[in-house]
């Protein structure tokens, strides 16, 4: 049997453990994995490599992928499915396995609904993809995030300044709210809880009375202001781009509120964007760990010819559900969480 592999979408720690596992365990099995580079665009266009347990044996503590990504949507190009269909034909792919997040596993589920045997690793660094309750590359992130917050504070506190964090989390805040937390953060802005600017500024200049000279925001990069807040924009676009799967490029939420704030409260303010800081790098021992689990139980659901089916974690046991189910919904910020960890930090 050839089982062929690819990582699409943003790259994030883990990938390389996920992909190690899946050609030890698949040579283990008597299968041939071929690897597609570039994620879809890989298919699309015949572009692979075999992969052997030479050419994975130490990649688990290597940050991004040895297979390379993109955001391609093949249903975005011309003829794309047939292609991909094409390349797997002409290659004897037996199986795929794709290793994403809502956009790579939406393609690949489309593909089973057309009879294409397909596999899914579920791939978020903002742990917001349904049917699973952890992604590998989330608790890397948030450890990034903590340990820039944790160096920022020093310098806030040495000039008595606001510093606002900006952290990645399109449509769900759980790294900014996890972070967040672990950092200390006085202020913590994610997307499912629009804010008032009036009421952060309130607060900086509470605290600067009560003689919290230094504050530290945590901000996602999808949070946006309340309607009827006198804020500059509900929505920060940077360069107006989009993707193949209709993603608009946000960022830049930091640098408007920290004019905005010095403006309103005559505080010293400075923002920070850790952008793809929070992507690079090793990944940590968790996701190194969730990250094998994953690919192994993705070789196993290929020899059990359990098609159309995503690995998953539930409690601590790794199962696997359909990738229908995966993809059907954006996994956000519980209100009552976040009500429960964040508002006793702003002291309501």
């Amino acid at each position: 049997m050839r089982i062929g592999v690819l990582t699409g979408g943003g790259d994030c720690p883990g990938l390389n453990a996920v992909i190690r596992a899946i050609v030890i365990q698949g040579e283990r099995e008597g299968y041939q994995i071929v690897g597609f580079t570039e994620g879809w665009l890989g298919v699309l266009e015949n572009r692979s490599r075999k992969l052997s347990r030479k050419d994975v044996e130490d990649i688990q503590s290597e940050g991004g992928t040895i297979l390379y990504t993109s955001r391609t949507n093949p249903y975005k190009e011309s003829n794309g499915s047939i292609r991909v269909k094409d390349t797997l034909k002409k290659e004897g792919i037996d199986a795929l396995i794709a290793i994403g997040g809502d956009d790579t596993l939406g393609v690949a589920n489309r593909l089973y609904q057309e009879g294409v045997k397909t596999v899914g690793v579920p791939k978020t660094i903002d742990n917001d993809l349904s049917a699973t309750d952890y992604t590998f590359g989330f608790d890397t992130a948030i450890n990034i995030a903590i340990e820039g917050m944790d160096r920022l504070s020093t310098t806030a506190r040495s000039h008595h300044r606001a510093v606002i964090v900006e952290i990645m989390g399109r449509q769900a805040g759980w790294i900014t709210l996890q972070a967040g937390v672990g950092a200390g953060a006085s202020i913590i802005l994610i997307p499912e809880v629009p804010f008032y600017i009036e009421e952060i500024c309130e607060t900086l200049i509470k605290r600067k009375k009560e003689g919290n000279n230094y504050t530290i925001i945590a901000v996602a990069e999808g949070a946006k202001a309340a309607e009827g807040s006198k804020f500059l924009s509900q929505e920060v676009v940077k360069g107006e781009k989009i993707d193949a799967f209709g993603h608009i490029l946000l960022g830049g939420i930091a640098t408007l509120l920290e004019k905005e704030i010095a403006k309103r409260t005559g505080i010293e303010t400075r923002s920070v964007i850790l952008g793809h800081l929070q992507r690079g790098g090793r990944p940590s021992a968790f996701d190194r760990f969730l990250a094998t689990r994953f690919g192994l139980k993705a070789i196993e659901l290929v020899k059990k010819e359990k098609f159309g089916q995503m690995t998953s974690l539930r409690g601590t046991e790794i199962i696997s559900v359909p990738l229908q189910e995966a993809v059907g919904e954006t996994k956000r910020v519980p209100q009552k969480l976040y009500e429960e960890v964040v508002k006793p930090l702003w002291g309501e």
